[in-house]
């Protein structure tokens, strides 16, 4: 079957391990279904897996099919969203909580290819009025940034938020998702034209990344890391809370922890979400009458032009594959 995967991959060139050609097609395992792919997002994810990048502690295998999110028919015509997160067969509970969870393209072929199998619980069904389209992008970065906002921080309609940085998958859907909730949304970006776009998406007030702000910030969602982590610890109220949802920029950060202790901080961690979620997020989106910006559609046989402007940051959104 025809599918985008990734071979030989090079951390300092991982355009150069991104192939498009022919692969196996999957083996149903009892308690699984095949997904006809009709559509499918990018995520910086799928870079990190063309540089061979992975924080499982087993290697990944290769040649390995791209692609965390999609979206398709079952072979009953069931339109469904790809829940991506895959547990332990025994799991039962939060399934981010799961040792050895994991997502599509990492021990699994992803979904980037005319088929993919999939546990049936991982099927979700896509509700009337919702387009394939936008059933393929929210799984990994439309998913993160909700859980972020509605399960750790809890937020509440009046609150300021605070995103830092503002162009991409993770950070338009923090933008979106929380001018929808009726918050005060803030912005940082580098640059004017990413200040800008934030506006158009929902913030109210947009910043250069690192200026000090006129006023404090309820909660914050950095997925940053080290380049932000300061600033964020600047820019929160007391009790106030930081949610850190990516490490772009490095793994470690100095804690002040006597301001942490002093002004009460809640600093949480979030990743992915449970399945719950991703059935709340497609309800919520749904009803909020969100648009979720895509910064542009390409034919899956075209994979590389939208990977090649991931890479090069040229892209602001998600990215769409259709078949």
């Amino acid at each position: 079957m025809f599918a985008v995967y990734a071979q030989n991959p090079n951390r300092q060139d991982p355009l150069s391990a991104l192939h498009i050609g022919e692969q196996p097609e999957p083996e149903i395992r009892e308690g699984w279904v095949r997904v006809k792919v009709s559509h499918a997002s990018l995520n910086r994810h799928d870079l990190f897996t063309l540089q061979g990048v992975t924080h499982h502690p087993d290697p990944l295998i290769f040649p390995l099919i791209l692609g965390n999110d999609g979206a398709g028919t079952l072979d009953d015509g069931t339109p469904v969203a790809i829940y991506p997160v895959v547990g332990s067969d025994d799991w039962r509970g939060n399934e981010t909580l799961d040792p050895h969870w994991h997502i599509f393209s990492e021990h699994l072929p992803g979904t980037f290819a005319d088929y993919i199998a999939i546990p049936r619980r991982n099927a979700i069904p896509v509700p009337q009025g919702m387009s394939m389209e936008v059933a393929s992008l929210l799984g990994t970065a439309w998913l993160t940034a909700y859980r972020a906002l509605f399960v750790r921080a809890q937020i509440r309609p009046g609150q300021r938020l605070l995103v830092q940085g503002a162009k991409g998958g993770m950070a338009t859907a923090l933008i979106q998702l929380g001018a929808a909730a009726g918050l005060e949304v803030w912005a940082t970006s580098r640059d004017k034209a990413g200040r800008a776009f934030a506006e158009s998406l929902g913030a109210s007030r947009t910043f250069a990344s690192g200026e000090v702000l006129p006023g404090k910030a309820d909660v914050i969602v950095d997925s940053v890391g080290p380049a932000t982590w300061e600033h964020s610890l600047d820019s929160v109220v007391r009790n106030g809370t930081i949610v850190l949802v990516g490490v772009t920029t490095g793994l470690e950060v100095r804690m002040p922890l006597l301001r942490t202790v002093s002004h009460q901080l809640s600093l949480l961690g979030s990743v992915m979400g449970t399945r719950e979620d991703m059935v709340n997020l497609i309800n919520f989106i749904g009803t909020s009458g969100i648009q979720p910006h895509i910064g542009g559609r390409f034919p899956m046989t075209e994979a590389a032009e939208a990977f090649r402007q991931l890479w090069m940051g040229e892209s602001s959104g998600k990215l769409v594959l259709t078949r």
